[in-house]
């Protein structure tokens, strides 16, 4: 394998926020792009101990159960957070998914029966058990992701991931790898791209590598920084560089990489915003980011807040609403720039996630009686 020049380079196609691609993009991917697709983590679980592993702290080698950012018990928990999003598919992560295979296969069973067989759903997984990679292609999912540990990179085809690869294409889902661009590996990568070429897999996606509450003491000590760029960035400095140059490979495979600003500024970006349009309540307004703007009354009694705010004021009480998990009062935030001078309590404009954690991004006060 050797890199092209001129001509490979044009067969790039270019993304937002530094990504790109040759061939056709995978189909999670492509809804991935889109902001469609459901992030469902199984378990925080995983046999490997990658250095790299960017999952937080409150999830890494945990047995917990995520849909998007929500914490789920149940399959059913999981199709109604799907239903919130207007999810197109899902991506199936963790951990390792197969650590936990009938919980996986319960879900993917679960998804297909509500949403149809049109219901994208791709995995990732670092297990090479053929019985386990039989039974969730058999429950329906149709794109698994290997992710081989990184002293592997260079015997791909001595190890158990090439019988476990041959399993999943005879199962007849689609079958690619999936690994981060660590900076200095440039023979390590080659190799993983060439084993798939020759093994005509359906993609190769290549990450940013990028550092996390987690795994930024490990990579430290390796020796990689952050890189220098004007977005706030979490990536490590020659990730990039050393991803878009083995997109230039002289290579069938279809590469694809993508970079961490792409996953949060546009990922992340549309499918919080997919949700913001179903949760918004009355009171709030949606941003272009997909976050809502709410005002905020701190009070000891928001049901007697809201009454007597709704009375004083002649508030409509569909522009108010008693947040009883929080306990505050929320109230539009027109109505309450134009009413917190009169009042005692304290009050704020907030801006939030419309996730189901509610990540609260900024808190303005305002001037109050």
């Amino acid at each position: 394998m050797s890199y092209l020049h001129p001509l490979g380079v044009n067969m790039i196609k270019r993304m937002a926020k530094g990504s790109a691609h040759t061939g056709r993009l995978p189909e999670g991917c492509v809804l991935c792009e889109k902001g469609a697709k459901l992030v469902l983590l199984v378990t925080g679980k995983c046999p490997r101990r990658c250095c790299y592993c960017p999952l937080s702290a409150e999830k890494r080698g945990k047995d917990v159960f995520y849909a998007n950012e929500r914490r789920v018990v149940s399959a059913e928990d999981v199709l109604n957070e799907a239903e919130l999003m207007d999810a197109l598919g899902t991506g199936i992560t963790g951990g390792d998914p197969l650590a936990v295979t009938d919980r996986t296969v319960e879900c993917i069973r679960a998804l297909k029966r509500r949403f149809g067989e049109g219901h994208q759903i791709h995995l990732y997984t670092s297990t090479t058990d053929t019985a386990k990679i039989a039974r969730v292609a058999k429950a329906g999912l149709d794109e698994i992701r290997f992710h081989p540990p990184m002293n592997m990179w260079r015997r791909l085809e001595r190890t158990s991931f090439d019988s476990a690869i041959t399993k999943g294409r005879a199962c007849g889902m689609d079958v690619g790898l999936e690994i981060p661009v660590v900076p200095g590996k440039q023979a390590e990568l080659v190799s993983v791209i060439a084993f798939a070429d020759e093994r005509e897999l359906d993609f190769v996606n290549l990450n940013e590598l990028e550092f996390s509450e987690t795994n930024w003491r490990s990579l430290g000590a390796l020796g990689f920084d952050t890189k220098e760029d004007n977005d706030i960035s979490s990536g490590v400095a020659g990730s990039e560089e050393l991803g878009l140059d083995l997109l230039s490979l002289d290579a069938d495979v279809p590469l694809h990489y993508c970079s961490s600003s792409f996953k949060d500024g546009i990922q992340l970006k549309r499918r919080i915003t997919r949700r913001a349009r179903n949760v918004r309540r009355p009171h709030e307004v949606m941003t272009r980011d997909g976050t809502l703007i709410k005002g905020v009354v701190e009070t000891d009694d928001p049901a007697r807040a809201a009454a007597a705010i709704s009375s004083e004021f002649e508030v409509p009480m569909k522009l108010l609403w008693v947040d009883r998990e929080k306990e505050r009062l929320e109230v539009a935030p027109w109505v309450l720039e134009e009413i917190a001078s009169e009042l005692k309590l304290p009050s704020y404009i907030v801006e939030e996630y419309p996730t189901a954690d509610r990540l609260e991004v900024e808190r303005r006060p305002l001037r109050r009686r």
